[in-house]
């Protein structure tokens, strides 16, 4: 951890710091980034323009596989789960089931739990592992040289300058860290005049998630779990700016259309409209600044993979980071730049695959609806590529090349491995007996790899495992 006014391993010499690394945005992503380095023992401060809480309005409502492995690395994961309902098959275009069950995982489905879950739990462990948090907070400017970053806040106190060895964008798609660096963000809307409402209703739905799509208009329902339900529609028919006003007629009628029925929607809390882009910066490094979540990428809402996309850029970044600030890391700037290089094809990739399924959902030419058959027809009778899809959409599949690879949860004399890595560490698993050499690329701290034995003593492999999961190659 470094301190003020001496030398660390970030290069900060003879420089006083308020922070080791700033956080901005407290969404899931930036909460997830800060508790890990905080937890990491590093000085973290997490800057949001919100007046602070957890609020109840919220997009996302689906949290894939491998993001619940990475909760589970935190000791959070059944916390979650309990507040919501597992999914086991997730539908695609009306008619095809994607059977989720046959994933190998300790969590084999869509776990349906309103985002506000998600973060009530990162915030609880992001102040628990000691992030300051700064609330109506925002962020005017920021300068960096070969050793700092130098960020202008404005508080509840007036301006503020806070200097730090690394500072994270978290800040959603209109980010003001990325346009402080001058990133550009290019892409398009996919989809316009989306419609979303949180109504109760008379009628209870017979799934737990309800989508359904005309050729004109699509609806989606899912429970919040407290007897709210949120609902998004979309109206080929109907594309006005995102300030036209909406009602909750306007949603009922898109219900009816869609789904055959409104359910008999009343007492709307909340009503909005709005847009789905397609972007994505170019970069996700410039210098000691780095982007995460929405602010790096955005994407259609199709498949529930944004929110998921960004949890897994922060448990990709943080460890690199904690590295580099402990001293760990035998090449520091590959190690940081392997950031971008293993998370940037990540992001074009779950935007390609979003852009399809709602390209496919909006079908509307005889062309188009063929296609969309041929694609159903695929995934629902050759397994290798109904498995292919499940691994990009769930996040299990999802890999950084041939030699670093997700890990499952292995069963160890130790314990789960996904129980191990709650300590943050490096996890070394080798068979009974077996003292491994540690490869170049492992901490320069060996007390910092945790060591672990094969339940199974058949097998006599060396494996080493990086902290979010990953092989890291012997």
């Amino acid at each position: 951890m470094s301190t003020p006014g001496t030398t660390d391993p970030a290069g900060t010499a003879g420089t006083t710091l308020d922070t080791d690394v700033l956080v901005v945005g407290a969404g899931p992503t930036g909460l997830l980034l800060a508790g890990d380095l905080a937890a990491a023992g590093l000085r973290v401060t997490l800057v949001e323009r919100r007046d602070g809480g957890i609020g109840n309005l919220t997009r996302a409502f689906a949290v894939h596989a491998r993001t619940l492995e990475q909760l589970d690395a935190r000791g959070l994961a059944d916390e979650l789960v309990a507040t919501g309902t597992p999914l086991t098959s997730l539908r695609l275009f009306g008619r095809l089931s994607l059977d989720l069950s046959r994933l190998r995982t300790r969590f084999p489905f869509l776990l349906i739990t309103p985002q506000y879950e998600v973060e009530r739990l990162l915030e609880r462990r992001a102040l628990s592992t000691g992030v300051e948090f700064r609330y109506g907070t925002r962020l005017r400017g920021l300068r960096q040289d070969a050793d700092t970053v130098t960020a202008e806040l404005t508080g509840p106190d007036g301006p503020v300058t806070l200097r730090a060895s690394y500072l994270v964008g978290a800040d959603g798609v209109r980010s003001t860290v990325r346009d402080a660096i001058g990133l550009p963000f290019p892409g398009a809307s996919v989809i316009r005049s989306l419609v979303l409402a949180d109504v109760r209703l008379t009628e209870e739905p017979g799934r737990l998630l309800t989508v359904a799509a005309t050729g004109d208009a699509f609806a989606f329902i899912a429970p919040f779990g407290d007897g709210w339900y949120r609902v998004m529609g979309w109206d080929r028919t109907r594309q006005v700016p995102d300030s036209d006003p909406v009602d909750l007629e306007e949603v009922r009628t898109l219900a009816r259309r869609a789904l055959g029925t409104d359910h008999g929607m009343h007492d709307a809390r909340w009503v909005s409209r709005f847009h789905s882009d397609e972007r994505q910066a170019p970069a996700y490094r410039s210098g000691r600044v780095f982007l995460a979540g929405d602010a790096a990428h955005v994407h259609s809402p199709a498949g529930g993979q944004g929110m998921n996309t960004g949890l897994q850029d922060a448990a990709n970044l943080s460890w690199k980071l904690a590295a580099v600030l402990r001293g760990d890391a035998p090449d520091p700037e590959t190690l940081l730049d392997s950031y971008q290089s293993e998370r940037h094809p990540v992001g074009a990739r779950v935007l390609r695959s979003s852009g399809a399924l709602v390209r496919l959902a909006m079908a509307r030419t005889p062309l188009q609806r063929a296609a969309r058959g041929l694609a159903a027809r695929l995934l629902g009778t050759v397994r290798p590529a109904a498995d292919r899809a499940m691994g990009q959409i769930t996040g299990i599949g999802i890999s950084y090349g041939s030699d670093t690879r997700r890990v499952p949860d292995l069963k160890l004399r130790e314990g789960r491995l996904y129980e191990l890595l709650r300590a943050g560490e490096f996890v070394l698993v080798a068979p009974d007996g077996a003292t491994p050499a540690l490869p170049r690329t492992a901490p320069a701290d060996a007390a910092r790899v945790i060591r672990a034995t094969w339940a199974n003593p058949a097998r006599r492999d060396t494996l080493l495992v990086r902290p979010d999961g990953y092989t890291l190659p012997l």
